[in-house]
């Protein structure tokens, strides 16, 4: 109990913000920033590495072919039909831009999600709002895409007092506000955990590495660190899947 009470874990504030390594107050270039700049570009190179053409597809290749497989099968068929197949380079940067932010949580020396500061899920809702309406009303015209979205077909006359206002929070804010939150919420939720524990092991390390309760904590980094690898890929899948529910919506009412 004495070697607990004497843990310091960092507040939340140090948890997911860090000085800047670059530049200063002027650039702000920080860890966060280069994650940014690490998932770009290893998106880029999963195409650029991919797109040798061989008959028989081998290695990043063989990567980049099955996550086009992948994205069209699974999200973009299910949900916007072949209409949609057109949004694939979209669909594909946004699956794998999110998951390299969101990898990198368990990545030595980085062990920062970049999901995890709002600012990115936020970028990325807005983002996806702004394609949805736009993929909206340049498939019905605005006024068309407005009746659709505020006027569901089937409701009586009277009712739409209460089912317009209602249609759209849900569809004009609930939706990026929702994409936005789930992103944060569980990535900074897992990053949490992973600090949590690795102190606690760290510390119980250092001040009596023979405590028998010592395992636990340890067992704890290590099945957590396996388990944000899942959820790295499950929040990157839900936010592409649910981008294209909305875009697919919008592009198609009447399903």
């Amino acid at each position: 109990m004495q070697i607990l009470a004497e843990l310091e874990f960092p507040p939340v504030s140090h948890i997911v913000n860090w000085p800047e390594l670059v530049g200063g107050d002027t650039i702000g270039v920080n860890k966060v920033v280069l994650v940014y700049l690490f998932a770009v570009v290893l998106t880029a190179l999963v195409f650029i590495l991919g797109s040798k053409g061989e008959l028989v597809p081998r290695g990043m290749q063989n990567v980049a072919e099955s996550a086009v497989d992948f994205v069209q099968d699974g999200i973009i068929m299910q949900t916007m039909g072949k209409e949609g197949l057109s949004w694939t380079p979209f669909m594909l940067s946004l699956f794998f831009f999110i998951f390299f932010t969101n990898i990198f949580e368990i990545i030595p020396v980085i062990q920062m999600p970049a999901s995890a500061r709002i600012a990115l899920p936020m970028f990325l809702a807005l983002l996806t709002w702004l394609l949805y309406n736009g993929a909206g009303i340049r498939s019905q015209g605005l006024f068309g895409y407005l009746k659709s979205s505020l006027f569901p077909p089937g409701v009586p006359i009277p009712l739409y007092i209460l089912v317009t206002p209602i249609e759209f929070v849900s569809n004009f804010i609930v939706r990026p506000f929702s994409l936005m939150v789930r992103l944060f919420a569980n990535l900074l939720a897992g990053h949490i955990l992973l600090v949590t524990f690795a102190v606690l092991t760290s510390a119980l390390w250092v001040k009596a590495w023979y405590a028998v309760f010592f395992p636990l904590p340890l067992f704890a980094v290590i099945f957590f660190t396996l388990f944000e690898i899942l959820v790295s890929f499950l929040q990157a899948y839900v936010f592409t899947l649910l981008a294209g529910v909305y875009i697919g919506g919008a592009m198609h009412p009447d399903h």
